[in-house]
């Protein structure tokens, strides 16, 4: 076990290792640990918490607030003219008779501080900007938002849990009393239930105190809470750290406005409850309520698209459509299409294919859909009794 890692880090690790197939006796061997400490990682055990030892004072102590102001200067100094370990170390013994330090300590201590004064001082290395690209259920985004509601008679500020999937932008809600500990891995686990897994990248997240005890520099490794990386490691969640303040903010934009979205829909105006469990129940049914639904007659569809079509605003059209969660087709086959409607119409069921939803009604027998679609793409239908069917597109290669 390196220094650095403390033992709810090993016992994740542990975990995860052992998930990958890895024996007992060959974790032994790589973390160089007893098969006591394997059994407790496996077991889902707890580490004991390890015994607080009280801080040695250091004979470079007093002459600490002296390096601080030395660093600070340096931030207005030329770059070729700034402090090193041992300037500083020379003139604290010149100046100062700072006999009792060694330029060990002194560089030890510069090598922490430095970047800390001017991250302090808005200095960092210059911010470089790259694409981002979503794929289907690999990332998440979560925050906390603050919300006023009237909780049993009385005026209360509230926190609500936000996780949205970047891809798609489904998002659960789920309000809490705090933002802290309590309610960081309850939100996750409400999620997680609500959507059906887990996303499998990784989730992006602020440096909440819930989750983040320290910020070590500019890179993105955080000193993690026990708690949360005893959670993430039993959910196998890999977190994604956004840079703190207004410059991270970008990195998860979509929680940023999905609260917001939310909270203007769902808490105008301000909301009464006698409790808790009836304001999340109401906030579950909004965001079910949330799907986009487009309702319209085939024969209405069809001219809509053959007129888009001769005004040459067919894709525009299309891509409507093919924005919403689920379009219902209603009686289909009541009016018999020609070859160009049916292609048309064809071509919006295509570009919904494994994006969303479909659901056709139509009194035609499955044998006889034939009649309305024509042309390369095959049909495959399976009977949904007693009356609904389902339609599935292939297209043939």
């Amino acid at each position: 076990m390196g220094k650095s890692q403390s033992k709810v880090d090993l016992y994740a690790a542990i975990r995860r290792d052992h998930r990958g197939g890895m024996s007992q006796r060959a974790l032994q061997r790589k973390d160089n640990v007893t098969w006591r400490t394997v059994r407790r990682a496996l077991d889902g055990q707890w580490p004991e918490p390890r015994k607080q030892q009280r801080r040695r004072e250091s004979r470079l102590d007093p002459y600490k607030p002296l390096i601080d102001g030395i660093l600070r200067g340096d931030l207005d100094a030329p770059a070729k003219q700034r402090h090193t370990a041992q300037r500083i170390f020379d003139r604290l013994v010149e100046e100062h008779d700072a006999y009792e330090i060694s330029y060990p300590m002194v560089r030890t201590y510069m090598k922490d501080r430095r970047p800390q004064i001017r991250r302090d001082a808005g200095i960092g290395p210059q911010a470089m900007f790259v694409p981002q690209t979503r794929l289907p259920g690999a990332e998440a985004e979560i925050d906390f938002g603050e919300v006023h509601v009237l909780l049993a008679g009385e005026p209360t500020r509230l926190y609500l849990f936000s996780l949205r999937l970047s891809y798609s932008g489904k998002a659960v809600h789920r309000v809490f009393c705090t933002a802290g500990q309590e309610a960081f891995p309850e939100g996750h686990v409400h999620a997680f239930r609500i959507l059906g897994g887990v996303p499998r990248a990784h989730i992006r997240h602020d440096n909440l105190r819930a989750a983040v005890e320290r910020v070590p520099g500019f890179y993105r490794g955080r000193m993690e809470t026990d708690r949360w990386t005893a959670f993430r490691s039993h959910w196998d969640i890999e977190p994604f750290s956004c840079r703190p303040g207004i410059e991270g903010a970008h990195e998860k934009g979509g929680v940023e406005g999905q609260i917001g979205y939310f909270r203007r829909d769902h808490f105008v105006p301000v909301p009464e409850v006698a409790s808790l469990t009836e304001l999340n129940a109401m906030g579950t049914e909004a965001a079910m309520r949330g799907f986009r639904v487009r309702y319209v007659l085939a024969t209405k569809l069809v001219n809509e698209l053959v007129e888009a079509a001769d005004e040459k605003q067919l894709s525009k059209t299309i891509a409507r459509y093919g924005r919403v969660d689920l379009l219902c087709v209603d009686e289909l086959g009541y009016v018999e299409l020609d070859r160009r409607g049916a292609e048309l119409l064809f071509q919006v069921l295509t570009e919904r294919e494994e994006k969303n939803s479909v659901a056709i009604a139509s009194n035609e027998s499955f044998s006889g859909w034939t009649k309305t679609f024509t042309g390369p793409p095959s049909l495959r239908g399976h009977r949904r009794p007693p009356h609904p069917q389902r339609l599935a597109l292939e297209r043939q290669r």
